[in-house]
């Protein structure tokens, strides 16, 4: 009975200091086991005589009850020990989101394009849209472009298949101001719009992409002259590049649809990789304009004699370049996400000439 004494004591120290559960189960086979100590000693009670596997035989049942219960309370310890650890360990913080959130930017393009609506809104302009696959009239005969003119070829414009239901041929619009022969047609004067958008020409090179953006403006009124034309624009160009004055200069052009026309430049630097807006002794091209030719006004049903106006176009990407110093046209359409992290803007920067363009 003192061997079983000492075994027990033995046993219950063994599975005290168990610090894990795999040696808690070593340590159960190796008591309690087909070949442990307790198991080997209840086979030898064949050998004993009837008083001893009495009292022998209660005593190592009872021994083997009790290591087996201090077994399951150890083991019951032990898995929530390592519960615990666990949880310590392979926390999860849940109030953070599992992966980085996207993180996007508005798009240069889209940035001018609103500045360039918050000026002209501010000015008193509305924002006209049209379709981008137009008519072979709104694009060119009612913008009195004759047929022999290059603009027509199909070198220089996208061509559809099929017809609309006069007859007239279709074509990805070459510049917005299909915009303003339909406002025209639709609006009863006084007219005052920008018709922004994303206009198509067949030509591909470091300077051109076969789509690019412009905004194109339209003042239809009675007395409007070539005064008015030169004050706003030198309004816009003050506001778009934050300027109290741009030098600007109007040189003489010819467009079918605008009569006079003029290219208006503005005054800049350049140097080694450098250019200033509003000062130096260069020159820039940054739009076209002039007033309003009256065979358009007469195509659009109105009276040349009563209404008179002026109109304009510049190219977004052009003033996004030269606003932003962005140095080559083809990166607009890369599609590179390292770009548009550079060169984008975020959600909330919404134009606005009350915080600034």
């Amino acid at each position: 009975m003192t061997e079983l004494a000492s075994l027990q004591q033995q046993s219950l120290d063994d599975i005290t200091s168990a610090d894990s559960l795999k040696a808690l189960d070593e340590l159960r086979v190796k008591i309690l086991g087909k070949k442990g100590i307790l198991t080997e000693q209840l086979k030898a009670l064949g050998s004993a005589s009837v008083e001893e596997k009495k009292t022998l035989g209660k005593a190592l049942n009872e021994l083997k009850q009790s290591l087996s219960e201090a077994i399951e309370q150890r083991q019951v310890t032990l898995e929530r020990a390592e519960i615990d650890a666990r949880l310590v360990n392979e926390r999860v913080d849940i109030t953070l989101p599992v992966r980085e959130e996207a993180k996007g930017s508005i798009h240069p393009i889209t940035q001018v394009m609103d500045e360039v609506t918050a000026i002209f809104a501010d000015f008193g302009f509305s924002v006209a849209e049209g379709p981008e696959i137009e008519t072979d009239f709104h694009n060119f005969t009612a913008l009195n472009i004759p047929e022999s003119h290059p603009a027509r070829q199909m070198h220089d414009t996208f061509y559809l298949q099929g017809t609309d239901d006069k007859g007239s041929p279709m074509v990805l619009r070459t510049h917005t101001s299909p915009v303003q022969i339909r406002t025209m047609m639709t609006d009863k004067p006084p007219i005052r719009i920008i018709a922004p958008g994303a206009t198509y020409r067949c030509d591909s090179d470091m300077t051109h992409t076969p789509m690019f953006h412009q905004v194109e403006g339209l003042v239809i009124d009675k007395g409007i002259h070539f005064g008015h034309l030169k004050g706003l624009l030198n309004q816009f160009a003050a506001a778009f590049f934050g300027l109290e004055h741009v030098p600007m200069r109007f040189r003489p052009s010819f467009f079918p649809f605008t009569e006079p026309s003029a290219e208006v430049d503005i005054g800049c630097k350049k140097g080694k990789g450098e250019l200033v807006i509003g000062a130096g002794d260069d020159w820039l091209e940054i739009l076209g304009c002039g007033m309003v030719h009256p065979n358009v006004l007469r195509n659009c049903g109105l009276d040349p004699d009563e209404w008179q106006g002026f109109a304009f176009g510049m190219g977004i990407e052009r003033l996004a370049m030269l606003k932003y110093n962005i140095p080559d046209l083809r990166t607009f359409f890369d599609s590179d996400v390292r770009w548009l992290k550079h060169y984008g803007f975020g959600a909330l920067d919404i134009p606005s000439l009350v915080r600034g363009i």
